[in-house]
């Protein structure tokens, strides 16, 4: 019996669309969309779930592109880095990782300063501020005296202006426990680009590497004064609020947990061969990331790829 052939199966992702009846602020809902109408009278048809729990999320947690391509081409629930930093920071086993105390037990016999760089914000993205929080409490336990703290605001997986809350957290925690100072502010439109537009990165690297006077103004201070003029949080320029440079002798940690928007960063620190722009590599110089952001870079990696 000849068999039939076997029809091409093409799986299409549309990124960021979802479904809901409501139409009010919901533009697939209240736009024309005859194809997909179509499709959905014609053909069999199920809703998933894609944000918290069933794609290896904390319950509440929205979904985002790499979360759902990873469950997808996995097949399975795929248990997120997101999840896996925060329980290390709530049981407090953070306190003990190795690569994290590692390079704090080099800036203490140096007598360096230990930097921490991370997109300060809830967005659960690319980081969370809860693990500057654990980050702190291990710099503390360590006995570093010298911790400096260069924030990086969100504004795109937050509210444009939800930044001055996250760094009024961060103060208040600082205040708290009695350790740490944000030394830097710099949006993530700068800090954090993917794409090599490398004068970006170039600003916040040379804000943290080189201007070593403040300007006066708390955190707290320039962003709302950025949000006046109309800038926020994603476009906040590279500026410099408390003496703290980067330099020979220091460590850095970097706790972002996704790679893509925090490895050119890291590379203009670390890579001997790196061209982006001019700079001269800094070193010693003790770095970890939170994860794996390439295989290649010469850094520590707190929590390896499972």
């Amino acid at each position: 019996m000849t068999k039939a052939p076997v029809a091409p199966v093409v799986l299409v992702i549309l990124d960021g669309w979802g479904y809901c009846e409501e139409t009010k602020g919901n533009a697939i809902a209240a736009a024309k969309t005859p194809v997909m109408d179509s499709l959905w009278a014609a053909y069999p048809h199920t809703l998933i779930r894609t944000s918290g729990k069933a794609v290896g999320l904390p319950e509440g947690q929205m979904g985002n592109s790499e979360v759902g391509h990873l469950n997808i081409g996995a097949g399975r629930v795929v248990p997120q880095e997101l999840v896996r930093i925060s329980d290390a920071v709530e049981d407090g086993s953070i306190l003990k990782n190795s690569a994290l105390v590692s390079i704090c037990q080099e800036v203490r016999s140096r007598n360096g300063k230990l930097h921490i760089i991370g997109l300060c914000s809830e967005g659960g993205v690319h980081s969370h501020v809860s693990h500057l929080f654990g980050l702190l409490d291990l710099a503390k336990s360590q006995e570093i005296s010298d911790i400096c703290i260069h924030a990086i605001t969100d504004g795109r997986d937050t509210a444009p202006t939800d930044g001055v809350n996250s760094i009024a957290l961060i103060q208040d925690y600082i205040d708290r426990i009695g350790v740490g100072r944000i030394v830097t502010l710099s949006g993530r439109y700068y800090a954090m680009d993917r794409d090599r537009r490398w004068d970006r990165v170039q600003r916040a690297y040379d804000v943290m590497t080189k201007d070593s006077s403040g300007n006066g103004h708390s955190a707290v201070e320039v962003l709302q004064a950025s949000y006046a003029e109309g800038v926020t949080d994603e476009f906040i320029a590279p500026v410099r609020i408390a003496p703290g440079t980067i330099e020979p002798g220091d460590g850095v940690i970097f706790f972002n947990f996704r790679p893509d928007r925090a490895r050119q960063l890291t590379q203009a620190f670390v890579s001997p061969e790196f061209n982006g722009f001019e700079r001269k590599l800094i070193t010693p110089l003790s770095f970890a990331t939170f994860t794996q952001y390439d295989p290649e870079l010469p850094v520590k990696v707190a929590f390896e790829p499972q």
